[in-house]
């Protein structure tokens, strides 16, 4: 029988939020436990899981790890040393700096997100900072790829901000001051082959009968029925559910595209019943007090009934998307429709769900089974 692990409850201030630590040495069963707790977060720069004091419940964490690791808390005894908590460090508010006028007209012109106008401004304005000084139309290319270079091993950006870093330096020499395309040559970072985490149709059957709550419901259903991203269902108003059509409209999706989904019939009756008792105003999920319902909820949404549904791995709502697209496939759904259910510009972005959809293995001789099929006869 395998030993007890030890577990460490540490107090700590992370992110400008008390937090609990929850430290242990490395073992994957552990780690799948954590992922079920309730506003369990990993934290890079501690090296350790930790969840804030809000949302600590310490009967929970006991019960959590009660077959596998014996928890000492002593560290969160009132009268103990160990219970001093770090004062907040108070933020080095970062020096201002000016854009442009033309990076923000570009940004409008171009009908860019709200989104994507807030990363590119952010991540132009550090790019300036950092060659404090400089006439900008002057850094040469090296030290351009100096500073990606510094931000990957100072930073610990990922390839995603790498990207997004570089996509906001080209647009103000390619597009602003309207350079060659070639003008810059950044090294791109090198794209992840990992392929999407999906759910199977029992998993998500199984989340949505422990889902008592019809507007929790209604959010999981949608998300996995019509495949959609998380900022596609925030900003989804009433008027998008075309019942006669039996239709659902994106609007102003990735790209600035709208689309259409179909909608479930099982769904509509979800929604109907929903409307009736919650009475959203404009948008089809609103938060308690109005306005759109917020991205964090959603997750703890998803993250919820994954957990009720006895679900191991770590549950987000892009993973019913990604299911979405894969039972579609699975049943024999064309690809290319596949790819006008996303939005995908390019059927290239498709095609990793036909790496993660099944196949029917029993049609093939296992070349192994041909070797001593006589021998085994």
């Amino acid at each position: 029988m395998k030993p007890k692990q030890n577990i460490i409850l540490l107090n700590d201030y992370h992110r400008d939020k008390y937090v609990i630590l929850v430290k242990f040495k490395y073992d994957k069963e552990l780690i799948n436990c954590v992922k079920r707790i309730e506003g369990a977060s990993w934290s890079q720069s501690r090296k350790s899981w930790y969840i804030t004091k809000d949302e600590f419940d310490l009967p929970v964490i006991i019960d959590v790890f009660r077959d596998m690791a014996d928890v000492d808390y002593s560290a969160l005894t009132a009268n103990s040393k160990a219970t001093r908590i770090p004062q907040p460090v108070k933020k080095i508010a970062k020096r201002k700096v000016k854009l442009p006028k033309a990076y923000y007209d570009m940004l409008d012109q171009k009908r860019y997100s709200d989104s994507t106008k807030a990363t590119y401004t952010n991540y132009f304005e550090d790019y300036i900072r950092y060659f404090d000084g400089r006439v900008l139309e002057e850094i040469p290319t090296e030290e351009i790829n100096g500073y990606i270079l510094e931000l990957i091993r100072n930073k610990k950006i990922s390839a995603s901000l790498q990207n997004q870093h570089i996509n906001a330096i080209k647009f103000y020499y390619e597009k602003v001051l309207g350079g060659e395309k070639f003008c810059l040559k950044i090294d791109r970072p090198r794209k992840s082959k990992s392929l999407p985490d999906i759910l199977t149709i029992s998993e998500i059957k199984i989340m949505l009968d422990v889902t008592i709550n019809i507007k929790h419901k209604c959010i999981i259903s949608l998300l996995y029925s019509a495949g959609l991203r998380r900022n596609e269902l925030i900003n989804m108003e009433i008027v998008d559910i075309l019942s006669e059509q039996m239709l659902i409209k994106v609007r102003n999706s990735k790209g600035n595209k709208d689309r259409y989904v179909g909608l479930s019939k099982h769904l509509l009756q979800l929604l109907r019943k929903y409307v009736s008792e919650y009475k959203p105003k404009k948008h089809l999920f609103e938060g308690q007090k109005g306005g759109k319902y917020s991205a964090g909820s959603v997750i703890k949404v998803v993250k919820r009934s994954a957990i009720s549904a006895g679900i191991i791995r770590r549950v987000t709502p892009h993973m019913l998307r990604h299911s979405f697209a894969t039972h579609h496939l699975e049943s024999g759904t064309d690809l290319r429709y596949i790819q006008e259910f996303l939005g995908h510009s390019s059927t290239k972005t498709t095609e990793v769900y036909t790496h993660v959809a099944k196949t029917d293995f029993s049609r093939f001789k296992n070349p192994l089974d041909v070797m001593f099929e006589n021998v085994d006869n």
